[in-house]
């Protein structure tokens, strides 16, 4: 079999490589190393001390001693919130619930009871039965009779006042329609007819005429001048803004113009250099002042 040669350590590395693991290498002695056996020691003393110490202490000592504390502190709360509670309900709420409802209750619900069938029996079964009797003996010598005399009345009165009352009145609204609303009501509609006819469409006519001719030989003229001295005094408008305009700029816009520039822009640049040069001159002459001064 062929054989597969490793590299050493020096072949295919870098000089930075080798350089760096020295020191890698020193750190993990020096530091790495000491940090692992400290951690492996205290790992192994914890598992020691916890097989060979702790595990039986809380085996034979802290568990039987809690679970008995516990098992005391149960009985305890017992005693004094659970058993006091329980014997107060057992031995005397009890019994005297019994002994309140057998000597007491039952007796007295027994007689309320007795008495309740003594008095439906005695007493409100016959005053019902009389109430009866009263209410039948009331309907069928009153109330029956009076129904009838006043079902007979109601008759008597509808057939013989306001069944004739009813015809007067029909007869009456009748007659005053056919001899009063209806001819009335046809004159009315002759008369809007011929108001219509006679009054209404020649005077509408007369008005639609003389409106057309108004429209036409004053109203359309007239329009069309005033439109015709818009559109002049528009034109006068424009003419008079654009001679202002340029009287405005010869008078005033020119001359400002032409001072601004062959006037004040140069008189502008040179302050602004004479200003420039006196800032430069007073920032040399505090530089040489404050070098003298302090070396």
């Amino acid at each position: 079999m062929e054989r597969v040669t490793r590299p050493s350590a020096g072949q295919g590395e870098g000089c930075l490589t080798g350089v760096l693991r020295v020191p890698v290498k020193i750190v993990a002695v020096l530091v790495v190393l000491p940090v692992r056996v400290v951690w492996e020691l205290l790992a192994a003393g914890a598992r020691a001390l916890h097989r060979h110490l702790l595990g039986p202490l809380w085996t034979h000592v802290l568990g039987p001693v809690l679970r008995g504390t516990g098992w005391v502190l149960g009985v305890l709360l017992k005693l004094v919130f659970v058993w006091p509670w329980v014997g107060l309900w057992r031995y005397l709420l009890a019994p005297a619930g019994r002994a309140l409802y057998a000597y007491l209750l039952a007796p007295l619900g027994r007689g309320l009871r007795w008495l309740g069938s003594t008095g439906h029996r005695w007493l409100i079964a016959p005053t019902g039965q009389g109430l009866v009797w009263l209410g039948r003996a009331v309907y069928g010598y009153l109330l029956a009779p009076l129904g009838r005399g006043v079902l007979w009345l109601a008759s008597a009165v509808y057939r013989y006042a306001l069944a004739p009352a009813g015809l007067g009145v029909l007869w009456l609204l009748r007659a005053a329609w056919d001899h009063l609303v209806v001819p009335v009501g046809r004159a009315a509609a002759w008369t809007a007819a011929a108001v219509w006819r006679w009054v209404l469409v020649p005077v509408g006519t007369a008005v639609a005429w003389v409106a057309r001719g108004v429209h036409r030989l004053l109203l359309l003229p007239l329009w069309q001048v005033l439109v015709w001295a818009w559109h002049v005094a528009g034109r006068i408008a424009r003419a008079l803004w654009r001679g202002l305009s340029l009287a405005a700029w010869v008078l005033a816009g020119w001359p400002c113009r032409q001072l601004y520039r062959y006037v004040l822009t140069p008189v502008g640049h040179v302050l602004r250099d004479a200003w420039r040069t006196l800032r430069t001159t007073a920032r040399q002459v505090r530089a040489e002042v404050r070098r003298v001064l302090l070396g």
